[in-house]
């Protein structure tokens, strides 16, 4: 490493430490509305509970919801390969944290990912002592691969992904971001282009695998439930606007149109804006029904007669994709680079997006070519899309859902690449040999 890498690392890590009062206030403020973000604090600083240190974890950080979304399918493989497997995970938001808690087995550990200071990164290896980390898609941070490299534990990157939008920028800072990706031990590309630009920064790229999402099972007792209730439907057709961010909803608003025959259903990505967003429906003269208000025999009568569903609760994606015949990709209508849709798409429900899915450039091409998704240039075309295809004779929205399901077998089989290869490490790492 050259004397600026040292020098930008250096610099990196002091303005890291010296805002940790700022961290602690905004945790204060998120928790607020958030509660899970209050629990157990400390861990944020390298500090834990249990003052005994363990050892030999297989480590896995998913930083969000939707990190842990896709690890589930290669928690499930690496389980399936090494049944004794000991999972440290850790998070950096509640929302992942809380979704995490599915991933667990008796002797499992969930903690905070630290923050990003030198002496935090090195209680954290120091407590847990795990034979190899694993990073999902692009939660990379300097002194965390710096600890890594000098404690000895590999640390991979796999399903890495990076547009070109995150390139530019990592650029900019290209000394610091060259230092950090440079100590990783692998890197495990999902596309050819991603590992191009992940090379650009000094990444050591070992392989390209493809994206686990395609692997991903969605749950079957919610598209059931999914399916049970549809039939409640007496005709009416369901459009979503999926994991829409802040914004879309107004943009939905000024551009639905109105049909007799069609419900909308809204499903905030974030559930803090939850409220915001029923009071900004309601405020339109829209009638709202609330899934958190709903019984367990689901949606009644007067929810049927609703202008408008609002999708507020979490863990629920593959019943409100079962419950949509088509969904708006929320984040790609402001420059935001989309969501996920290959969750929608091994639900059978077909997409319509916006001009900005640089984050999953490859799989909304990928949809694009097998019809499973449409591409519209604003929020107003994709209502007309959506309402023609939900009010058309049926063959369009048809070929659209074999267009899913043929999107979604095409990428299947990167999980089980990716666990062998992290299971390749684990047993060769320090940790196993000493």
């Amino acid at each position: 490493m050259g004397l600026w890498h040292r020098m930008a690392l250096a610099l990196y890590a002091g303005v890291a430490t010296l805002a940790q009062p700022l961290l602690r206030r905004k945790l204060r403020r998120r928790g607020q509305a958030e509660p899970g973000y209050l629990e157990a604090v400390e861990e944020r600083f390298g500090h834990y509970a249990d003052a005994v240190p363990s050892s030999g974890w297989l480590w896995l950080h998913a930083v969000s919801l939707g990190e842990t979304r896709a690890a589930t399918p290669l928690v499930a493989q690496l389980r399936a390969l090494r049944p004794d497997l000991r999972l440290l995970l850790t998070h950096g938001t509640a929302t992942g944290r809380a979704e995490g808690l599915r991933l667990l087995r008796p002797g499992d550990r969930q903690v905070w990912l630290p923050w990003d200071t030198p002496q935090a990164t090195r209680r954290f290896l120091a407590h847990f002592r795990p034979a190899v980390g694993v990073l999902m898609e692009t939660e990379v941070w300097p002194c965390l691969t710096q600890a890594c490299r000098v404690a000895g534990v590999p640390l991979l990157l796999v399903n890495a992904r990076l547009s070109d939008k995150s390139l530019q920028q990592a650029l900019r800072l290209r000394v610091l971001s060259e230092a950090t990706y440079g100590a990783l031990a692998a890197v495990y590309a999902q596309t050819e282009a991603d590992a191009q630009r992940l090379r650009t920064l000094g990444a050591p790229v070992q392989g390209v695998l493809g994206n686990i999402k395609f692997d991903a099972l969605p749950n079957a007792a919610q598209l059931a439930q999914a399916r049970q209730w549809r039939a409640q439907a007496s005709g009416r057709r369901v459009a979503m606007l999926a994991s829409s961010r802040e914004g879309e909803e107004a943009m939905w608003l000024a551009a639905r149109p109105v049909s007799a025959g069609l419900l909308w259903l809204v499903v905030p990505r974030h559930p803090q804006r939850f409220d915001e967003v029923a009071a900004m429906l309601s405020a339109a003269g829209l009638t709202v029904s609330r899934r958190s208000t709903w019984s367990a025999s689901g949606p009644d009568a007067q929810a049927w007669q609703a202008d408008v569903w609002l999708g507020d609760s979490l863990g629920e994606m593959a019943l409100y994709y079962g419950l949509a015949d088509v969904a708006l990709l929320g984040g790609s209508f402001a420059p935001l680079g989309g969501q996920n849709l290959i969750e929608a798409a091994a639900c059978g429900c077909p997409v319509v997006m916006g001009p900005h899915t640089f984050n999953f450039l490859e799989a909304a091409e990928r949809a694009l070519d097998c019809g499973a998704a449409l591409r519209v240039g604003d929020i107003d075309e994709a209502c007309g899309v959506a309402a023609a295809l939900l009010t058309g004779d049926g063959v369009r929205l048809a070929a659209a859902r074999q267009g899913a399901v043929a999107l979604v077998d095409s990428g299947r089989g990167a999980v089980l690449r990716t666990a062998e290869v992290v299971l390749q490490a684990d047993s060769a790492s320090p940790e196993r040999q000493g």
